[in-house]
Protein backbone atom coordinates (compact mmCIF):
# COMPACT_ATOMS: atom_id res chain seq x y z
CA UNK A 1 0.00 0.00 0.00
CA UNK A 2 1.24 3.49 -0.82
CA UNK A 3 0.96 6.66 1.22
CA UNK A 4 -1.68 7.98 -1.21
CA UNK A 5 -3.74 4.83 -0.75
CA UNK A 6 -3.44 5.16 3.03
CA UNK A 7 -4.61 8.77 2.83
CA UNK A 8 -7.60 7.78 0.68
CA UNK A 9 -8.52 5.04 3.14
CA UNK A 10 -8.38 7.49 6.04
CA UNK A 11 -10.50 10.01 4.12
CA UNK A 12 -13.18 7.31 3.73
CA UNK A 13 -13.95 7.84 7.45
CA UNK A 14 -15.52 11.18 6.52
CA UNK A 15 -13.23 13.09 8.89
CA UNK A 16 -10.77 15.78 7.77
CA UNK A 17 -7.33 14.25 7.07
CA UNK A 18 -3.92 15.92 6.71
CA UNK A 19 -0.33 14.79 6.42
CA UNK A 20 1.69 16.07 9.40
CA UNK A 21 -0.56 19.05 10.27
CA UNK A 22 -3.40 21.30 9.19
CA UNK A 23 -2.60 24.93 8.42
CA UNK A 24 -5.88 25.77 10.17
CA UNK A 25 -7.20 23.15 12.56
CA UNK A 26 -10.66 21.88 11.66
CA UNK A 27 -13.28 21.09 14.26
CA UNK A 28 -12.68 17.66 15.83
CA UNK A 29 -12.79 14.83 15.11
CA UNK A 30 -9.95 14.96 12.62
CA UNK A 31 -7.00 12.79 11.58
CA UNK A 32 -3.33 13.61 11.09
CA UNK A 33 -0.83 11.06 9.81
CA UNK A 34 2.93 11.07 9.27
CA UNK A 35 5.60 8.63 8.11
CA UNK A 36 7.99 8.16 11.01
CA UNK A 37 10.68 5.72 9.80
CA UNK A 38 11.58 3.44 6.90
CA UNK A 39 13.43 0.12 6.83
CA UNK A 40 14.83 -1.30 3.60
CA UNK A 41 13.96 -4.79 2.38
CA UNK A 42 17.20 -5.82 0.71
CA UNK A 43 19.37 -8.70 -0.41
CA UNK A 44 22.42 -9.06 -2.62
CA UNK A 45 23.11 -5.32 -2.29
CA UNK A 46 19.77 -4.41 -3.85
CA UNK A 47 16.76 -2.74 -2.24
CA UNK A 48 13.58 -4.66 -3.09
CA UNK A 49 11.20 -2.51 -1.10
CA UNK A 50 10.62 -0.74 2.18
CA UNK A 51 8.77 -1.17 5.42
CA UNK A 52 7.28 2.31 5.98
CA UNK A 53 6.15 3.09 9.50
CA UNK A 54 3.31 5.57 9.96
CA UNK A 55 1.68 7.24 12.91
CA UNK A 56 -2.02 8.01 12.57
CA UNK A 57 -3.46 10.41 15.12
CA UNK A 58 -7.16 10.83 15.86
CA UNK A 59 -8.15 14.01 17.72
CA UNK A 60 -11.55 14.29 19.44
CA UNK A 61 -13.22 16.54 22.01
CA UNK A 62 -14.58 13.56 23.95
CA UNK A 63 -13.74 9.86 23.99
CA UNK A 64 -15.22 8.86 20.62
CA UNK A 65 -15.50 5.09 20.25
CA UNK A 66 -17.33 5.41 16.93
CA UNK A 67 -14.47 7.41 15.38
CA UNK A 68 -11.93 4.95 16.76
CA UNK A 69 -13.94 2.04 15.36
CA UNK A 70 -13.98 3.61 11.87
CA UNK A 71 -10.20 3.92 11.86
CA UNK A 72 -9.65 0.48 13.37
CA UNK A 73 -11.84 -1.16 10.71
CA UNK A 74 -9.54 0.32 8.06
CA UNK A 75 -6.35 -0.60 9.92
CA UNK A 76 -7.51 -4.18 10.43
CA UNK A 77 -7.45 -4.61 6.64
CA UNK A 78 -4.05 -2.91 6.24
CA UNK A 79 -1.94 -4.03 9.22
CA UNK A 80 -3.84 -5.97 11.90
CA UNK A 81 -0.78 -5.78 14.16
CA UNK A 82 -1.05 -2.02 14.64
CA UNK A 83 -0.29 -0.50 18.05
CA UNK A 84 -2.51 2.00 19.86
CA UNK A 85 -1.71 4.70 22.41
CA UNK A 86 -4.00 7.27 23.95
CA UNK A 87 -3.64 10.48 25.92
CA UNK A 88 -5.53 13.60 26.84
CA UNK A 89 -3.83 16.82 25.75
CA UNK A 90 -4.90 19.22 28.47
CA UNK A 91 -3.56 22.37 26.79
CA UNK A 92 -5.69 21.63 23.70
CA UNK A 93 -8.62 20.04 25.57
CA UNK A 94 -8.46 17.14 23.10
CA UNK A 95 -8.17 13.38 23.28
CA UNK A 96 -5.48 11.92 21.04
CA UNK A 97 -5.52 8.28 19.96
CA UNK A 98 -2.33 7.28 18.15
CA UNK A 99 -2.10 4.25 15.88
CA UNK A 100 1.24 2.96 14.64
CA UNK A 101 1.22 0.84 11.50
CA UNK A 102 3.70 -0.53 8.98
CA UNK A 103 3.10 -0.50 5.23
CA UNK A 104 5.16 -2.57 2.83
CA UNK A 105 6.07 -1.01 -0.52
CA UNK A 106 7.85 -3.11 -3.11
CA UNK A 107 10.32 -1.52 -5.55
CA UNK A 108 9.12 -1.29 -9.10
Amino acid sequence: MTQIELCNQLKSTGYPVAYHHFTTSPDPPYIVYIRTTDENISSDYKVHGKFKNYQIELYTVKKDLEAEHKIEEILNTIDPEYKTFEEYIQSEALYQVVYQITLTERSR
